[in-house]
């Protein structure tokens, strides 16, 4: 989930988006000076968290076009439930947000499921042939990335860019290391693979059929023909024994 943040509190801000990179959420920090931003609909956000400013009193909440979140200046009446007022606790502001990411889901897909391997996004949760793998929140959207857009080939800068919000150098292996410890988990301990390096570009996540060495299957057709004209050699009727005058014959 990829969420952009608008609060003119830069302390403030910092720390609610340090708390939600830790629990696996993606998190743009807005310009300062605007608190109600208006998203681009080219801009792939999930949900909005923007702060109204603190001396606001008489509060309406405005529509957007993405999910928004509102944290309100103080104590009001009659709060929707995409709002939430001030004081809160951190646990508050996680619980929000996972209500609304619950309701986004309800008009999308919640549970991504490739070849034998399945995602559920609400419950936070990766099974694969039955058998529950452990992963951390950063491999957990790394995984998710790449189970939505499945069979797109994604680039090296995308990526970098939806997980960690940062553009790494092509030249790095950072991207590599960490697409290297989900093969671990995702991919290792299974004959089929479905993670895919795309050379010069980036990484696909689909369901290949699985491909036998080509050394191997030399040998086994070898084999397979050696053993077809012994049989059939054996097959064959003896050959009628000759005089010797038929031979002197013959070798005239």
């Amino acid at each position: 989930m990829r969420i952009l943040l608008a609060d003119n509190d830069k302390r403030n801000a910092t720390y609610l988006r340090r708390g939600l990179v830790e629990h696996g959420f993606s998190v743009d920090l807005a310009p300062p000076g605007n608190w109600c931003p208006d998203v681009p609909l080219g801009l792939d956000y999930d949900l909005l968290i923007t702060a109204a400013p603190r001396e606001s009193s008489n509060f309406e909440v405005p529509t957007g076009r993405i999910p928004t979140l509102f944290l309100l200046p103080g104590r009001t009446a009659d709060v929707p439930d995409n709002c939430l007022e001030r004081p809160f606790s951190f646990t508050d502001l996680l619980s929000k947000v996972r209500l609304l990411q619950r309701r986004r889901a309800g008009y999308g897909q919640t549970l991504l499921s490739i070849a034998d391997l399945e995602l559920d996004l609400l419950r936070r949760r990766v099974t694969r042939g039955g058998r529950r793998l452990d992963l951390t929140p950063k491999e957990f959207l790394l995984l998710g990335l790449l189970m939505s857009r499945s069979g797109e080939v994604l680039s090296r800068t995308l990526i970098s860019d939806q997980v960690w919000d940062v553009n790494f150098d092509s030249n790095t292996n950072f991207l590599a290391v960490h697409i290297r410890r989900l093969r671990a988990k995702v991919d290792d301990p299974f004959d089929r693979k479905l993670i895919h390096t795309v050379r010069g570009i980036g990484y696909v996540l689909e369901d290949r059929p699985i491909e036998r060495p080509r050394s191997q299957s030399s040998r086994e057709d070898s084999w397979r023909y050696a053993e077809a004209f012994n049989a059939d050699l054996h097959r064959r009727p003896p050959l009628a024994s000759s005089s010797s005058g038929d031979r002197r014959s013959l070798l005239r």
